[in-house]
């Protein structure tokens, strides 16, 4: 059964959360609230997806988590050390990685020079994981002189994760990596943020693409109202019949198209 919130049905025994909030109060206005107590705990190795309705706080939890927006009261911890308000700078130090929808490559600079900037506190270990980041995507090796803006929607997303990994983070902050893309662009995207997984990297990921995230990540949450509604494991989500009638929207439609197959949704 979906767990309602502050309950983490379907977490993994690891021990403590690599990285934990805490009662989450946050806004971008004086006393006006986006986020309204929200919690969420990232166990080493997860891949975590956020869903919800439009305004329900998603990319702000994520922007909060990321020293972007001020936390009015509650806590974040990354390895059982406060991180909480700290500084983007001193996060991306710490080893927590952001990568925003919009805007997330310097259009003017080549793949390699974006790559640079992502190492910019580590300038002498840029060599070191170029070849790393190559091994992972090696489009961006093959085409590492060509100019960001010239790149397709889709590979400035790769350029955007690329960069974001440049500084091996433990933590990657994915903005609804997935916007904007085309379908099978879309799924390039989820497949490139499970493939990163894999490597180490514990993942906190928003998305729209409710279905699509729900199918990769290992726990998903869904936010309303800036509060956690539910928590569970992504296939527990999709196949909620309250989250679905809730949340999810056409997912409805998905998964009794599914059980009329007599296939999973």
């Amino acid at each position: 059964m979906t767990a309602p919130a502050g309950v983490p049905d379907g977490a993994p025994d690891r021990g403590e959360p690599l990285l934990r909030a805490a009662d989450l109060v946050a806004g971008y206005l004086p006393g006006v609230n986006i986020l309204n107590g929200c919690d969420l705990d990232l166990y080493p190795g997860e891949l975590i997806g956020i869903i919800g309705p439009n305004g329900a706080g998603k990319s702000t939890l994520l922007k909060a988590l990321f020293g972007l927006v001020t936390i009015r009261s509650g806590s974040v911890t990354l390895g059982g050390e406060t991180i909480t308000n700290l500084r983007a700078d001193a996060l991306v130090h710490r080893g927590v990685g952001f990568v925003p929808q919009n805007n997330n490559v310097f259009p003017s600079l080549t793949i390699e020079e974006n790559l640079q900037m992502g190492a910019f506190q580590r300038p002498r270990a840029f060599a070191q994981r170029f070849d790393a980041i190559v091994d992972l995507f090696p489009t961006l090796g093959d085409r590492r002189k060509q100019r960001a803006g010239s790149l397709s929607g889709g590979e400035r997303q790769m350029v955007a994760m690329a960069r974001a990994l440049m500084m091996e983070p433990s933590v990657l902050l994915l903005d609804e990596p997935s916007a904007g893309l085309s379908p099978v662009r879309q799924d390039e995207t989820f497949l490139r943020t499970r493939r990163i997984n894999k490597t180490g990297v514990s993942i906190i990921m928003v998305e729209q693409n409710a279905r699509r995230c729900l199918q990769i990540c290992d726990r998903g949450y869904v936010l309303d109202q800036g509060r956690n509604a539910y928590t569970a494991t992504g296939r527990e989500l999709m196949n909620d019949p309250k989250v679905i009638e809730l949340y999810l929207g056409t997912l409805a439609t998905d998964v009794e198209d599914a059980e009329r197959s007599g296939k999973p949704a």
